[in-house]
């Protein structure tokens, strides 16, 4: 019995069936992991979208072995010094005056946003969020309510009231949906579990401008085009917008779990003690990993690699599409790109396991490539050639099937 089968049957027999792996990896470096066999990826998942500097990066390993060596955890009834130097990080690149709330994955960051703008509006009654359909917040029962896709819903009931959802980048629609109970608007930028679906700029600037005729709070979800994936430090940045909040996770610890709360102004004191907490969150550990990430994004220059590297994959992308009428559309900036097909994508994602590439078929007919911010330009050209060497496989299966 090969090791890949002593994983999965160990899974089987141990582990809830909430997944369906397909591979069993065991060892990674840079861009690229190997699986039980000794068979090599490019990871152009990246633990989807976690591994921002790729795996076993050295400032990375480093950071967290001295820090497990000093001290690991401390609960937040104690000062943690590290957690002021991280929070200081992140708000001085948003706005004067923000602070932050630290936990432990983008779905209990999201969670923060929802908690803190139903605070806020508690004291004149209003505590209706709008989300835009197509969207994903995350699979805690709040966050699974706000997102704006069905299928995570079910066998959930009753779910969460306080959630009304508006179309995705039509600003009519959530005008429509804005009454005298809704306290904020929560919106990504960039629909990644959804398809890829970019938000048109004007609609952000003017979801906030709406957000400021009505006296409502902009939140941006922000956990998976945060940190560096569109080539500027939060995804919203991109869009020229300002949220009066934003959450942020998946790649801020580089593969160590940290989730986070950026809170401008407005919003930046409604947490008192006892009014919200978490265990785990913000610990020394975690708080060393985030640091880690930042540094290592300023010192390497990676914004700008993401925006020169991302381009060159894009157009790699695009010129692939040109050869294959099946492939509808090439969606994507910076280190995030969906490629829209018709036909069964996760045929095409197995087909791109055996060329040795890592994508994740999503939305039921995109295929989703968030790599490590790390990459490089023959990582993105090898990467290309593997999805189209894929893509001919795919191209005669599909044309064989239907003649």
């Amino acid at each position: 019995m090969s090791r890949t089968m002593d994983i999965a049957g160990a899974h089987e027999t141990w582990v809830v069936p909430n997944y369906a792996p397909a591979l069993a990896l065991v060892k990674g470096k840079g861009a690229r992991v190997w699986d039980a066999e000794g068979n090599e990826y490019l990871d152009f998942l990246a633990g989807i979208a976690v591994v921002s500097l790729g795996h076993a990066h050295p400032a990375w390993v480093k950071a967290i072995k001295t820090q497990a060596e000093t001290l690991a955890m401390v609960s937040n009834l104690h000062f943690n010094e590290l957690q002021p130097k991280l929070a200081r990080r992140l708000a001085s690149r948003f706005v004067e005056g923000a602070k932050v709330f630290f936990c432990n994955s983008g779905a209990e960051a999201n969670e923060a946003l929802i908690k803190v703008a139903r605070s806020w509006g508690s004291c004149v009654g209003r505590h209706e969020i709008i989300t835009m359909r197509n969207s994903f917040h995350g699979r805690t029962l709040a966050t699974l309510t706000a997102t704006g896709q069905d299928k995570v819903k079910k066998g959930f009931a009753p779910l969460p009231e306080g959630f009304v959802h508006a179309d995705f980048n039509d600003i009519q629609s959530v005008r429509d949906a804005v009454t005298d109970k809704t306290v904020a608007v929560m919106v990504e930028v960039i629909q990644a579990e959804g398809g890829v679906v970019s938000a048109d700029k004007s609609f952000l600037q003017e979801l906030r401008a709406l957000c400021d005729e009505k006296d409502l709070l902009l939140l941006v979800d922000d956990v998976q085009c945060g940190v560096g994936r569109l080539g500027t430090w939060f995804g919203f940045q991109s869009f020229d917008v300002t949220p009066d909040a934003f959450s942020l996770a998946k790649g801020l610890g580089g593969g160590f779990p940290i989730g986070a709360m950026v809170a401008g102004p407005k919003l930046c004191n409604v947490f008192q003690p006892g009014s919200h907490g978490t265990t785990f969150g913000g610990n020394p550990l975690a708080c060393a990993a985030a640091l880690a990430v930042i540094d290592t994004i300023e010192h390497d220059h990676l914004l700008d690699q993401v925006r020169s590297v991302g381009a060159r994959f894009g157009g790699h992308l695009r010129g692939i599409a040109a050869e294959f009428d099946w492939i509808k559309a090439v969606r994507g900036t910076g280190l995030i790109w969906g490629v829209e097909i018709e036909g069964p994508v996760k045929r095409l994602e197995a087909l791109m396991f055996a060329q040795g590439l890592i994508g994740v078929a999503t939305a039921g007919k995109v295929m989703r490539f968030v790599p490590p911010l790390i990459v490089t330009a023959q990582d993105v050209d090898a990467a290309a050639e593997k999805f189209r060497a894929a893509c001919r496989i795919f191209h005669e299966e599909t044309k064989g099937a239907t003649t």
